[in-house]
């Protein structure tokens, strides 16, 4: 199978633009008939949202899952920079099915133009698009999944829905908790964990991997599979 990461590896954009120009993520995909044999396309896409650079905050906890989805799925020395959609992208097997493991190099507020590109550089619909990040309403630890949805204020989210011109996706949250000052939330997401936040990371981690495998492993023989 010609891998289409092995093209562009080089560079990477971390600006905070919009979508520039594009009119949306078309409701399916542009991709050719012949390009989609060509290219062996996999689904689903499973993007970690986060700032790159500050993989350890809490803002980026949606990125420290995808790490810990690829040691699971044995692909975390695999990751490969395309700078056709301003990502590190890794692809995985699950089963009969090829995942695209995706972390964006662009900053939050634009992490929609990297995911919107690699879905369709795969040829993949917003509803074959996993989206992995942080929740202030959620205390830390706690985890929900569930499909489609407004922003919700999360301004990665925000620019996933403006960028695929859809909000079908999928979407796992993760707890972070909120300040009890208001003012604070800014310090609170782009902070990183406490040490005793930090003890709760590793079985944190391990369960957001296990719902999402499962939700996939779910999902198999429904619409991720075309059936």
């Amino acid at each position: 199978m010609e891998d289409p990461r092995t093209k562009g590896q080089q560079g990477g954009e971390t600006e905070a633009t919009t979508c520039g120009g594009r009119a949306g993520f078309p409701q399916r995909d542009r991709t050719t008939a012949h390009d989609r044999t060509r290219l062996a396309l996999p689904k689903p896409e499973v993007a970690g949202l986060g700032n790159p650079g500050l993989l350890g905050t809490r803002h980026s906890v949606g990125m420290a899952v995808l790490g810990q989805l690829a040691r699971r799925l044995g692909v975390s020395e695999s990751w490969v920079r395309d700078r056709r959609c301003a990502a590190d992208l890794a692809l995985a097997s699950l089963g009969d099915a090829q995942l695209v493991l995706l972390r964006p190099r662009r900053l939050m507020n634009a992490n929609g133009r990297s995911v919107a590109q690699a879905a369709e550089l795969f040829g993949l619909t917003a509803e074959d698009v996993y989206l992995v990040h942080d929740d202030l309403d959620k205390p830390l630890g706690k985890l929900a999944l569930k499909l489609g949805g407004s922003a919700r204020g999360h301004n990665g989210v925000r620019s996933c829905i403006s960028c695929l011109n859809s909000s079908a996706m999928p979407r796992l949250r993760v707890g972070i908790g909120r300040p009890t000052h208001p003012n604070a939330v800014q310090a609170h997401v782009l902070g990183c964990f406490s040490p005793s936040e930090q003890e709760l990371l590793p079985p944190l981690l391990e369960r957001a991997t296990d719902l999402l495998l499962d939700h996939i492993r779910e999902r198999s023989q429904g619409p991720l599979s075309g059936t």
